[in-house]
């Protein structure tokens, strides 16, 4: 029997064991899964410091005349304090110097030179960033789980950080199986196409964090098949394989997989594009059949084995989902929930034109899936829908 897309995806996410952590250096770390909550050492900033170049004075009244005992610069703190009547001149970034508790910009002020004439008030704090305005010691930042992206990279140097602790990335091995298939940019001989799926699912691979250890394409024996999937099992933590899981008498994937000890948690999923999809593990090893259709192999991937990619490293496997209204009829499956790729706009859920598995030209433009569960007659255009969002 077919299971639901989300009793599969949680017997796959019940077979995830995270993988091990290692201290990686922040520079390298984008694109990297936290293993540990980071906090910040100290306030940041660490001094209250000037959001303007101008004057730092005491707070008071428009019209004062002061007279200029110093200079605040980014990294030169004023070597002297602010008393009544006088006035630093300060850079925007650098540290207010004792005595003074506001900051009047330049334009603000006529410049004599030796003195300043107010044209403003001053109230206390005015163009002044106090100390811990970002970060406060001992706040957690970033905490365990979180995809390090350019901000989080800067803010985990900001709290101090020059290494930190991630789970390994996770290793892929993609093989494609097929007579039919020839390499890009090859001649076509009749009946022949060229070779996507390699490309695409590897792509998505590497946008979930992956590192690809083989990308190949098997031939249709049954001793090809087996040679190649054991030797992805040797050092992948996922093998994903698209095509051949079916029961044809040119499907090897599935008889080599169970010669190789490859141990099956399911196949079929209630799920258009995507029914003949299967799922095994051998050890901690993920494996994944996928469908051979490209479209096919691309939705079932972000579906399954993207949520399981992001479990291994530790980050949550949930696909953001958004409510949306069908802008058109959606024809029902009796028995299988339906993904249609969609763009969204303003909260309507639009097809991308003809939805046919091998129609690789339906992914593009499209912001997500929406489910259209099954059932008899038509999803009605207005009619509400989930939508998994792609990005």
């Amino acid at each position: 029997m077919a299971l639901s897309i989300e009793a599969a995806r949680h017997a796959v996410l019940a077979e995830v064991q995270p993988l091990p952590t290692e201290e990686v250096p922040v520079r390298d770390a984008l694109g990297r899964v936290l293993a540990e909550d980071v906090a910040a050492a100290g306030d940041v900033p660490a001094f209250a410091n000037s959001a303007m170049d101008g004057f730092a004075v005491r707070a008071g009244a428009a019209g004062r005349t002061l007279r200029i005992v110093g200079e605040s610069r980014a990294g030169a703190p004023a070597a002297t304090a602010v008393g009544e009547g006088e006035a630093i001149r300060i850079s925007t970034g650098a540290a207010m110097p004792e005595g003074a508790d506001g900051v009047l910009q330049l334009e603000r002020v006529t410049d004599d030179g030796d003195e300043i004439t107010l044209d403003e008030d001053v109230k206390p704090g005015l163009n002044v960033r106090p100390a811990g305005d970002d970060l406060r010691a001992g706040d957690v930042v970033l905490p365990a789980g979180t995809r390090l992206g350019a901000a989080e990279l800067g803010l985990a140097v900001a709290c101090g950080r020059a290494r930190v602790t991630c789970a390994r990335v996770p290793r892929v091995a993609i093989l494609a199986t097929g007579d039919e298939l020839v390499a890009a940019g090859e001649p076509l001989a009749p009946g022949q196409i060229h070779e996507t799926n390699g490309l695409t699912v590897g792509a998505l691979a590497t946008q979930a964090g992956a590192r690809l250890t083989r990308v190949a394409v098997v031939r249709d024996t049954e001793e090809e098949t087996r040679a190649a999937i054991a030797a992805a099992l040797e050092d992948a933590d996922v093998v994903v394989l698209s095509g051949g899981v079916s029961v044809g008498p040119h499907d090897h994937v599935k008889p080599a997989l169970d010669a190789l000890g490859v141990r099956e948690v399911f196949w079929r999923v209630a799920l258009r594009p995507g029914r003949p999809t299967w799922f095994g593990t051998r050890g901690q090893t993920l494996v994944f059949g996928l469908p051979g259709n490209p479209v096919s192999a691309m939705v079932t991937f972000m579906l399954f084995a993207r949520p399981a990619i992001a479990a291994l490293q530790g980050a949550s496997p949930e696909a953001p989902r958004v409510t949306a209204r069908l802008a058109a009829p959606i024809p029902r499956h009796p028995d299988r929930d339906e993904c249609v790729r969609v763009m969204l706009r303003n909260g309507v859920a639009t097809p991308t034109g003809p939805q046919g598995s091998h129609q690789l030209r339906s992914m593009l433009r499209a912001d997500g899936l929406a489910i259209v569960t099954s059932g008899s007659g038509d999803a009605e255009a207005g009619t509400e829908v989930e939508v998994e969002l792609l990005a």
